[in-house]
């Protein structure tokens, strides 16, 4: 995995890879839209999947018979797998997680046994003044199906703004939702320094992945260096919080709903 280099926190991890790069690219454009927008948002996932899996999961090397073994009874397969047994929970914020949870939910199916691996669902929105500037956020109702005790607890949504949102999930599961998770993973397409600064200090154990980090009204001195360097310089939100460049609203986008 190649990562660009930062003077942010360890925990973030901006994904140096051309195909998200690409991807992002292309549905961020104004000429984007369904179906070709979702199907982009699922190409972004499964890859930041693979990235994930590799890097936070853990592994085991086993022994296995192939189908040649039967001929062959004294060659076997000496393989690095992922372990079975590892718990995992997705998290899916509405609206814009939903569909990026359920890849992770699916994926994670196809890697450890079924039974150690549920989705959770949380209803949560920002809320604005009368400027349109987002005050904070409300967390209306949720669906939980346990504890997290030892579990890999993972937010894929795509789009870090503020970190509001994130901060308010992770602190319901640490305060509201029995058991100790093994680690919380935030996973996103897009996130802004204003974003990284808010998680990194409410959360500082979330690790942090993102295919691409946007800082669009940032200083020019600040561009030209690694991000992070001057980190105060650093802003990618306008006056409504929406990231910039960024790729507008991806909850609307994704389910065709423009409300």
């Amino acid at each position: 995995m190649q990562l660009i280099e930062h003077r942010y926190p360890p925990q973030v991890k901006i994904l140096n890879d051309s195909y998200l790069s690409h991807l992002t690219t292309r549905l961020s454009g104004s000429d984007c839209a369904q179906p070709t927008f979702n199907q982009l948002i699922q190409k972004v996932y499964q890859q930041l999947f693979v990235h994930v899996l590799n890097a936070e999961f853990p592994k085991q090397q086993k022994t296995f018979a192939t189908r040649m073994t039967d001929l062959h009874k004294d060659v076997v397969l000496h393989a690095e797998v992922f372990d079975r047994d590892q718990k995992a929970v997705t998290v899916d914020v509405a609206r814009a997680g939903m569909l990026p949870s359920q890849l992770f939910f699916d994926e994670l199916n196809q890697v450890i046994e079924p039974h150690n691996i549920r989705q959770d669902h949380i209803f949560a929105s920002r809320i604005t003044n009368d400027r349109g500037e987002v005050t904070h956020t409300e967390m209306y109702e949720s669906k939980i199906g346990g504890p997290v005790d030892d579990a890999i607890v993972i937010i894929p949504d795509p789009m870090g703004a503020t970190g509001n949102s994130l901060c308010e999930v992770i602190k319901h599961y640490k305060e509201k939702v029995p058991g100790r998770a093994a680690k919380f993973i935030a996973v996103h397409m897009m996130i802004t320094p204003e974003y990284i600064k808010n998680v990194t200090e409410t959360h500082p154990d979330v690790q942090i992945y993102t295919a691409r980090l946007d800082r669009g009204f940032s200083s020019k001195k600040a561009l030209q260096a690694a991000p992070g360097t001057h980190w105060s310089e650093e802003k990618g939100l306008n006056d409504n919080q929406y990231i910039v460049p960024g790729a507008g609203g991806v909850g609307e986008l994704i389910n065709n709903s423009f409300v």
